[in-house]
């Protein structure tokens, strides 16, 4: 899988606070195997987010989009609205499996805002904003990542197992 990261901050943008988050994920996704193509940070600003996000998942060059951080309640977090303004579908199961399994962790799992959808053949996906949330927050849905992009690419073999067997 072809994966790109935004991490999205404004103390990280400015260079007031280093970015833990984007190099903690970058870090599970390559032991996963996956490849980590682009990363980037920005400020929580609507616009710049779904720049971000078009651009990567327009190019074709990615499979999964993961962006950390903005999905708490705090005024300025506005990622899952950038993000479900530029998805063509919605995929609320990511989302709500992070959330329901986080919760076991810590209550505040229940605060997150965050979104998962599709814009044309790429995957998008809020995580949360901290090193460890986030590679929690990966395990719960990698094991169907690969299979979801698969089937998004139109790989013929990921239907083959939705398929009743005829009789």
């Amino acid at each position: 899988m072809r994966v790109n990261i935004l991490t999205v901050s404004d103390r990280s943008a400015r260079g007031e606070r280093e970015d833990l988050s984007g190099p903690s994920l970058a870090e599970a996704v390559q032991k996963l195997g996956w490849i980590v193509g682009e990363t980037a940070t920005c400020p929580d600003v609507i616009e710049d987010i779904r720049g971000i996000l078009t651009g990567w998942a327009d190019s074709g060059a990615v499979d999964l989009i993961l962006t950390t951080g903005g999905t708490g309640f705090a005024p300025r977090d506005v990622t899952p609205e950038a993000t479900q303004g530029i998805l063509d579908k919605l995929a609320p199961g990511l989302a709500e499996a992070i959330r329901a399994e986080g919760v076991h962790t810590t209550p505040h799992a229940l605060l997150s805002r965050g979104v998962a959808g599709i814009r044309g053949r790429t995957i998008i996906l809020n995580l949360p904003g901290n090193p460890k949330g986030v590679r929690e927050a990966l395990g719960v849905v990698a094991p169907v990542l690969p299979h979801a992009a698969a089937v998004l690419r139109g790989d013929e073999s990921a239907e083959a197992g939705h398929r009743q067997p005829t009789g």
